[in-house]
């Protein structure tokens, strides 16, 4: 039972604080589900693509959120695995003219559950 109230508790994070997060470029809704360590690794059009959390969440403040863009915005979680303290999300994240696959990497602290993790990959090609 615990898994699935997990995994209910991850859906919230993801639904609540990281898709309105992005969506609307609030970095203080996405500094709250983000440990503060966090590494982001991925490709973007191909080139690699390398951040720690402060210097994602500086490019998410000096760019113009996909809300205030009109530009279409849509996050999809494609599935939770959970497994004691530990869980990933596969997400797939439609933001701009760009398509990305996620996997979010989250650790649970004092029952929170927190990204410790983020890969993504371009698929808009």
């Amino acid at each position: 039972m615990k898994s699935t109230q997990d995994s209910a508790a991850i859906t919230q994070v993801l639904e609540n604080y990281y898709f309105k997060g992005i969506y609307e470029g609030d970095i203080n809704i996405l500094r709250q589900i983000y440990y503060p360590g966090t590494l982001l690794f991925g490709d973007v059009k191909g080139q690699p693509y390398a951040k720690t959390l402060d210097q994602y969440l500086d490019g998410v403040a000096h760019r113009q959120s996909p809300k205030d863009s009109g530009k279409p915005f849509k996050g999809t979680i494609i599935s939770i695995d959970v497994v004691n303290s530990i869980a990933v999300a596969k997400l797939h994240v439609k933001m701009y003219d760009f398509e990305y696959d996620e996997f979010i990497s989250f650790h649970e602290f004092d029952n929170h559950w927190l990204i410790v993790n983020k890969m993504i990959t371009d698929i808009s090609n």
